[in-house]
This record gives C-alpha cells, sequence and structure tokens, in this order.
C-alpha cells in the first residue's frame, strides 16, 4: 500500500467532519471491498477514516412495521437475529450466503450498499424490500438509492448511518453463486407488500433492477407459475468469462422462480 492519514472517530459528528475536511477521504467499514482495493493501488484515498469506533451505527431493532438494521452491523448479525428471521426470513437467509464466514463476521451492510457492486446481494434487498437508507444527512428511498454500477445518490460527505426495511406479507431471496467468490451470478428477490410486488434482481447487470415484468406478472397471482412463460431480454446484461448475458437472462427467470417459490 502507500502513506495515508488513518482517523478512528467517537462519534458520527466528527467523522462527518473529517470527511468534509479531508481532500480525498475513504470511508472504512468492514473493508472487505477496500482493503483489498488499496492493496492493488487501485484507490489512493489521503485520508482512511475508520467508522468502528462509532458504537451507535450497528445493531437491529424490531419496531411494528419494520425492521432497522445499523450501518456497521455485519452479514453475520443480521444472519443469525432472531429478530430478522421471524420478520423477513428472506433477509436472513441471504446474510447467511455472503461470501465466506471471513466476510460475513467482517463485512456490514452499510458498506456493501454503499460500494454497490454489481454482484452483491444486499442491494437486491434494499431494492426488493423497499428499504430506506438513511444517512447523517437525510434518508434515501431504494428506487432513488442505486444509480449504476459501483455508484449511489450519496454525496462525497454522505455516511449511512441505518437501513429500514418495511415487513412484507412475504419475501424470498435465491443466488447462484460464483463457486469462487460467493458472489451473486444472479440473485433475486421477490416481495409481496401492502403496496404492491417488487422484484429486486443483482448480479445480472451492471447495478441492481426491477424486473417490472415480473411485478406485473406477480401481482395477479404471487406464485412461481405466474413466471413461467416470462424471460428477461439479454440486451445490456453483463457478460464474463463466467457466464454470457444469454445465460444470465435464463438464470433471471430461475431464480425469480425459485425466490417465488421460497417467499414465507
Amino acid at each position: 500500500m502507500y502513506e495515508f492519514a488513518y482517523e478512528k472517530p467517537s462519534s458520527l459528528d466528527e467523522a462527518a467532519k473529517l470527511l468534509q475536511s479531508s481532500e480525498d477521504a475513504k470511508i472504512l467499514a468492514g473493508g472487505q471491498t477496500l482493503i483489498p482495493t488499496l492493496k492493488q493501488r487501485l484507490a489512493q484515498p489521503s485520508h482512511l477514516i475508520d467508522l468502528q469506533g462509532i458504537g451507535d451505527l450497528s445493531g437491529i431493532s424490531a419496531g411494528g412495521s419494520s425492521i432497522t438494521i445499523g450501518a456497521l452491523t455485519t452479514h453475520a448479525a443480521v444472519a443469525a437475529s432472531k429478530d430478522v428471521a421471524k420478520a423477513i426470513p428472506a433477509l436472513a437467509e441471504l446474510a447467511s450466503h455472503i461470501g465466506d464466514p471471513q466476510v460475513r463476521n467482517t463485512g456490514t451492510l452499510g458498506g456493501s450498499i454503499a460500494n454497490n457492486d454489481p454482484a452483491a446481494d444486499y442491494p437486491a434487498a434494499v431494492l426488493g424490500l423497499n428499504a430506506t437508507v438513511t444517512t447523517n444527512k437525510r434518508e434515501i428511498k431504494a428506487d432513488d438509492f442505486f444509480k449504476g454500477m459501483f455508484e449511489t445518490a450519496l454525496e462525497d460527505d454522505e455516511i449511512i448511518t441505518k437501513v429500514s426495511f418495511p415487513i412484507p406479507e412475504k419475501a424470498g431471496y435465491a443466488k447462484f453463486p460464483n463457486p469462487a467468490s460467493r458472489y451473486a451470478m444472479v440473485g433475486v428477490l421477490a416481495a409481496q407488500t401492502g403496496s404492491g410486488v417488487r422484484v429486486a434482481v443483482t448480479g445480472a447487470g451492471p447495478c441492481v433492477f426491477r424486473w417490472t415484468e415480473a411485478e406485473r406478472a406477480l401481482s395477479g397471482s404471487f406464485n412461481a407459475d405466474a413466471l413461467k412463460d416470462l424471460s428477461l431480454p439479454a440486451d445490456g446484461l453483463n457478460a464474463d468469462i463466467h457466464g454470457s448475458a444469454e445465460y444470465r437472462a435464463h438464470l433471471v427467470g430461475v431464480m425469480a422462480r425459485r425466490a417465488v417459490a421460497a417467499a414465507d
């Protein structure tokens, strides 16, 4: 790596001030993406602001119609939470299959969605469950948060503090993982909510997206059979050594049906 200033603030206000005053700072949450990026010299920040000293950014609370998860809450904590498993089983299931045990015990919800990797699992949960992302400055609806490959609505001086997930009537998540990285080649979260059906797809395209045709089909009957004759065009989907765009388009249909079948 190379020389940079390391800061470990004890409060959100202190972290925000450091972020605003630094020439080119990076936020460190779990570090599962940032540390390898630094090692490869793909990022060269002037300051590294470690949020791990801010205790109130972690934790899970269940309140009436939603589950709220702190930005620094690890994937393992979400997977093991009885509150999450009771309210949104699909969210606990999703978290339990992110990466490997080291990733799950270190990686965080806030870090995952702020990075917005095209193959990450959590963006599908945030978008599919119509969550609200809260920062130190504002609240951002899921439909407005994810903008493109590794791009979000976050401003340079914004820090995610928590994410609130409305409890759906039922939801399911299905993923076809890359066997080496465990990232999603395709992952689909399907949810039936009080305001309608939402189907979010990760891994298939440059950014997580909603499959609106599937949502319309499931609005009439939230059943896997409603999707049996539906196919997603391959145009614009990811293609690499692991799978063509056409292969991923096929997987979206398969994973969507599995997600609906698993919904509870």
